[in-house]
């Protein structure tokens, strides 16, 4: 039996490291700069499902951010935790 193609990614993501992260920055086209737990920088987008329904991300605000694999730099907001 084969795995789809969606299947494998939904899989994949889990794997993925989250951190929790705090905006202390709004760039354009929906990113935003963020700050780690560890103090470390990385510059964020939203995902998919957020921007479909429209999440505001403000300043100060915690996000659950999941980091990238390739580029330590980049990652993905997947969930507001907090108003700042």
């Amino acid at each position: 039996m084969t795995e789809t193609f969606q299947n494998r990614d939904r899989k994949g993501a889990d794997k993925r490291k989250r951190a929790e992260a705090t905006v202390i920055e709004l760039l354009p086209n929906a990113t935003c700069r963020v700050e780690l737990a560890d103090r470390g920088r990385m510059i964020a987008h939203a995902t998919a499902a957020t921007s479909a329904n429209f999440v505001r991300v403000r300043v100060k605000d915690k996000v659950l951010v999941e980091l990238s694999p390739h580029d330590k730099t980049r990652g993905r907001i997947v969930k507001l935790l907090g108003k700042g």
